[in-house]
């Protein structure tokens, strides 16, 4: 057993101890700036295992004296990133919240977590004492001239407008170069507006009045309505700085009870993350606020984990994208360098740097045009060239048949998701996104979406986000006022978007499954599936709810598939209005089979 350990701090008493082989340090919140006490405490440690102890109490982080490092954050923008919690190549690492508040200042980094073997972290909260968001009432639009009048939100925010241009969110001297990505949210439900569409904003004039409001000049394509609060979060190359939690190349993540009420970026990231349980955590509103967002992208998000994926009695609400995106990588096969080895190329510019493979990873070879998985392939060496570029070389012969445009998709890297007991609402965008081929379970689930509520998109276009499904159980939930978005959008829609080098009629998805759930709806259309091989809808319950709003797409069938095969539908039972129960394509209609219960 090691002797005890002291540090000795100015701004507040500090003990580490080692004890069986585990160094804990104690933190209390007497300073007025956390940072550099949590900067010296984690450079003093030693060991491989450690414990941060946090006294209840609430504690302030500012980025001037952080531990700075470049970091590249797959979804995010890469660069330079202040972290407050820099946590690497630990074989254990917990942390012990004892209901703390991080409040944090700027553009930070809160937690990083990574190659580390074992990471366990309970009872906290992270919040900023500014968000990066613009917030503001809409009072008057005048869409002839071009032009609508906010009252700005002031209490909490920060803003200016110097020369006819707003700025904001005006902290430290960082601003977005305009308003950026912009929704109106209803001011009474803090939840997009009905049949609200994202937009991208970029002002020609900002003018404050002299009452303190702004009229902001912009001809726009759609309108907010009057009463209506307007959120902006800027420009689409900064307004992803850092995730709350950030988790690489680890194993054995157990979050519980942490909560994340903004973050300048995704509530918590993982990227090749072997087993992962989110269990009573969250990412929502502090209330009472002005403020309609949470954290400004995806309440979770898992890029190329494997094993178990856990999300259980969770609540995610008001974030500016997903609740969950579950995913893999495809990547793009630049040049075949000889008969073992390829060049492949990262397509998206949130991809760069990420870490697509490593020695031992099996691959799928996928041939333009060709969508399915067909040969594959062990990893024996990897050279990576730059952030966009890397060299594969593989034990074995490559296929005779590849070429430049075919993709790579990691096989080794996929995991086993379970979603029960959990609330998703409030947000922009989907619940739920899934694009793993390994068992999927979404059970006993609250839902309601601003676009479809589970989305099933692998993508060879824009987002280069494998894959194919071939295992999806979704049951028990309850979808009540769901895609509320101004587009045409379903309960549960099934559509691959591939790149116009790929065939497009291929089937894709398969064996999914959507049984015994409820659905309350104010709109028609319930699934909508495209290129699905294998579709069960059984037991559900539908009501058509006209008090929910207006029907935004009312010519829309119940049930909608293009290009699909055997695809079931039985005991399903429906109450209200009914519209045009099924709406298939010639080749989904070979194989449909219907108990025709819903009439």
């Amino acid at each position: 057993m090691k002797k005890l350990k002291i540090i000795s701090l100015s701004l507040l008493a500090l003990i580490a101890s080692s004890l069986n082989a585990t160094q804990i340090i104690k933190l209390s919140p007497s300073a007025e700036d956390m940072t550099p006490v949590v900067r010296q405490a984690l450079e003093n440690t030693n060991d491989k295992d450690l414990k941060i102890i946090l006294e209840k109490g609430t504690y302030k982080f500012r980025p001037d004296y952080a531990f700075e490092k470049y970091c590249t954050i797959t979804n995010h923008g890469n660069g330079l990133k202040r972290i407050a919690f820099y946590l690497e190549g630990f074989n254990s690492v917990e942390i012990e919240g004892n209901g703390s508040e991080l409040i944090f200042h700027g553009q930070m980094a809160p937690f990083q977590f990574i190659d580390c073997r074992e990471i366990k972290a309970h009872n906290l909260s992270i919040d900023w004492d500014i968000p990066f968001t613009f917030v503001g009432e809409v009072v008057a639009v005048n869409e002839e001239e071009g032009w609508r009048e906010i009252m700005p939100y002031r209490e909490g925010f920060s803003w200016e407008v110097k020369k006819d241009v707003l700025y904001f969110p005006n902290v430290d001297g960082f601003n977005y170069q305009y308003l950026g990505s912009t929704l109106p949210f209803d001011k009474k439900e803090k939840r997009v507006v009905h049949g609200g569409l994202d937009q991208h904003s970029r002002p020609t004039k900002v003018v404050e009045l002299p009452n303190g409001n702004l009229k902001i000049y912009e001809h726009m394509k759609h309108f907010p309505p009057v009463g209506s609060v307007l959120n902006s979060k800027g420009d689409r190359h900064n307004d992803r700085y850092a995730p709350a939690f950030q988790v690489k190349y680890s194993e054995n993540v157990t979050f519980d009870n942490l909560v994340v009420h903004h973050a300048l970026g995704m509530g918590y990231l993982f990227e090749r993350t072997d087993g992962i349980k989110i269990t009573n955590s969250g990412v929502y509103l502090n209330e009472p606020t002005q403020r309609v967002v949470s954290s400004t992208a995806d309440a979770t998000h898992f890029a190329n984990c494997k094993g178990e994926v856990l999300i259980e009695n969770c609540r995610f609400e008001n974030m500016l994208d997903d609740g969950t995106n579950v995913h893999g990588t495809y990547v793009m096969v630049d040049e075949v360098i000889n008969a073992k080895t390829v060049r492949v190329e990262l397509m998206h510019f949130e991809q760069l740097g990420f870490k697509f493979a490593e020695a031992g990873d099996v691959m799928w070879f996928i041939h333009a045009p060709d969508v399915e998985r067909q040969s594959e392939g062990t990893v024996a060496k990897v050279n990576t060239i730059n952030e966009r570029y890397i060299e594969l070389t593989f034990e074995s012969k490559l296929p005779a048949k590849i070429k430049a445009g075919d993709m790579l998709e990691n096989k080794t890297w996929n995991p086993e998701f379970t979603m029960r007991g959990c609330t998703i609402r409030d947000h922009r965008a989907r619940n739920v996104i899934i694009k793993s081929p390994l068992k999927t379970v979404i059970e006993d689930n609250n839902f309601s979406s601003m676009m479809s509520s589970v989305l099933l998109r692998g993508e060879s276009f824009f987002w280069y986000e494998s894959g194919v499904v071939e295992d999806v159980l979704i049951r028990n939930n309850t979808f009540e006022y769901c895609a509320y978005n101004g587009k045409d959008h379903a309960i549960l829609k099934i559509t691959p978007r591939l790149g116009k080098t790929f065939d497009q009629t291929q089937l894709y998805d398969k064996n999914i499954r959507f049984v015994n759930n409820t659905i309350k709806s104010f709109d028609n259309l319930v699934v909508w599936a495209d290129r699905v091989d294998g579709l069960l809808i059984e037991g559900n319950t539908i009501e058509k709810d006209p008090t929910q709003g207006k029907a935004l797409c009312p010519d829309n069938a119940l049930f909608e598939f293009i290009n699909s095969k055997d695809v079931v539908i039985k005991n399903n039972s429906f109450k209200g209005e009914l519209p045009q129960v099924i709406k298939a394509d010639k080749a989904s209609m070979k194989t449909l089979e219907d108990d025709e219960s819903i009439k």
